[in-house]
């Protein structure tokens, strides 16, 4: 399953508004399919996994990393009933599908069949890879970045504005690789006006995977999708995961409103004094409320600066 949520990364970004699955078919000790959600939705995981199988699917264990569908599409079958047709002997599912046009009937169609099906294997971790597509269909909205690059004291920029570069190669790296998995990037209006910010991907074969650029402003801009307000995102088709990049006042309306999930904080190892705070007011009128808020999800080095990775705690 380890192997299948693997494969699923590959898709992230790319694949709405299906999820981006993982799957994996073995036999007798050995893989003979692999398979993941393609860019655009289609073909499925479970879809590519057999294809790739072919005879020796027959007999075999399938993981995968959300129920398979059941539901047939124009755009192709059910992969409830590809696993029938497969005639595989078990399937292993780490996360049931909420969507109601699946919701347990892929797992019964299976049962029906004949096949055996072992659920919740690895099902923390599907649910972190497919966020974006759980956010969707709980929240009617897109998973919600929001990325900060900070000195130690908190700072994203000098008093002056300069911002080029707070942290280093590594941890921007890092960054533009976030922005590969992202549907839909956005910005501030103050940021687009004094930065102009390319906000693509330059990283050697992922250049091709740079998201949408999207504005946050009352204003048209020439070139750029618009949102008037936060709230605004869920009618943002195709979008499943947003990153939010900047700047201070963009920043802190997303915390605002609470419809952000997930922080990338990269600090880098210098002092600033005086400069510009990453945020303003979040609407938090007492410190008990600021507490029990974020989880640390990760945390590691990047080069000379850290990243920790904190996810909201939602009921």
């Amino acid at each position: 399953m380890a192997a299948a949520l693997a494969l699923a990364e590959r898709g992230r970004g790319r694949t709405a508004p299906n999820p981006n699955v993982g799957c994996i078919v073995v036999r007798d000790g050995c893989v003979v399919g692999r398979g993941w959600t393609q860019p655009g939705g289609r073909p499925h995981a479970e879809a590519m996994a057999l294809a790739q199988a072919g005879a020796a699917a027959r007999g075999a264990t399938a993981y995968v990393t959300l129920e398979p569908c059941a539901h047939a599409s124009p755009r192709g079958p059910a992969c409830g009933d590809l696993l029938v047709t497969a005639g595989v002997a078990l399937v292993v599912v780490a996360l049931a599908d909420p969507d109601p046009r699946t919701d347990g009937k892929g797992i019964d169609r299976l049962r029906a069949a004949g096949i055996a099906v072992r659920t919740g294997v690895l099902e923390q971790a599907a649910r972190r890879s497919m966020a974006g597509f759980l956010t969707r269909q709980a929240s009617g909205r897109p998973q919600v970045t929001l990325k900060l690059a900070l000195s130690l004291d908190g700072c994203i920029a000098t008093a002056s504005g300069e911002s080029k570069w707070i942290t280093g190669d590594v941890a921007r790296a890092h960054a533009h690789l976030e922005r590969a998995r992202h549907e839909a990037i956005l910005v501030g209006r103050k940021t687009l006006d004094a930065d102009a910010p390319r906000l693509d991907v330059r990283l050697p074969g992922l250049e091709a995977r740079g998201p949408r650029r999207i504005v946050l402003s009352h204003q048209p801009r020439i070139g750029w999708e618009q949102i008037a307000s936060p709230a605004a995102i869920g009618g943002l088709e195709g979008v499943d995961h947003l990153l939010i990049e900047g700047g201070a006042g963009t920043a802190s309306a997303f915390l605002a409103a609470d419809i952000v999930d997930r922080l990338l904080l990269y600090r880098a190892p210098v002092l600033i004094g005086g400069g510009t705070p990453a945020l303003g007011d979040i609407g938090l009128g007492r410190l008990a409320d600021a507490h029990d808020r974020w989880r640390l999800a990760d945390a590691r080095p990047l080069g000379s600066d850290r990243l920790e990775v904190y996810e909201r705690v939602r009921s």
